[in-house]
């Protein structure tokens, strides 16, 4: 996975930009990018090749290499996704993007730590919380993620995820409504 670093020298701000799921934007020393559509997962390799979640990051939010300070830096599209380009010495609001980010990647490092039950529980809330939307059964989250992805979030496999989903859906506690988990309203 080879980092998509590009030099954009001049970019129009007036152009959306659309990529499709599960491809990675392109990133640029010199801008980032605002989501306009769509949500996008942050993250970075290890030198074995792990992959560590940063921040999954939806509509409104700003994503791009000048906000990391880690290498490897990638952004894959968890959905279709609509973005535009905002040159970085024009980002006004650049202390509150700093801190969103800050506070996400502490969010979700923390949720790596202790039992996986209770780590996978604890990602469902904060997913819901960022994505999810109100319902008479409970709180949807809109955002698709694989096994995979849930497993790669909290440092664990693919394996335990599936056993762990399918164990909180027997209780009644998950359901799926076509490709998105509903959360039980009493959880």
């Amino acid at each position: 996975m080879a980092n998509l670093t590009l030099a954009l020298p001049r970019l129009d701000i007036s152009v959306v930009h659309t990529f499709k799921r599960r491809e990675r934007l392109p990133l640029c020393e010199i801008s980032l990018w605002e989501i306009e559509e769509g949500a996008v997962r942050t993250y970075t390799l290890t030198e074995d090749g792990t992959l560590i979640s940063l921040g999954f990051w939806g509509v409104g939010d700003t994503v791009g290499q000048p906000l990391a300070c880690v290498q490897p830096y990638e952004v894959e599209c968890l959905t279709d996704v609509k973005v535009r380009a905002l040159p970085f010495s024009e980002c006004w609001q650049l202390n509150q993007m700093l801190l969103s980010h800050l506070r996400q990647t502490q969010v979700l490092l923390r949720i790596r730590s202790g039992k996986i039950h209770q780590r996978l529980q604890q990602l469902l809330d904060w997913l819901a919380y960022k994505f999810g939307q109100e319902s008479e059964q409970g709180r949807l989250i809109q955002l698709r993620l694989t096994h995979q992805d849930f497993a790669d979030a909290l440092g664990t496999t693919r394996v335990t995820i599936t056993r762990l989903l399918s164990q909180l859906e027997q209780e009644g506690r998950i359901r799926w409504v076509g490709q998105h988990l509903l959360l039980d309203r009493d959880l």
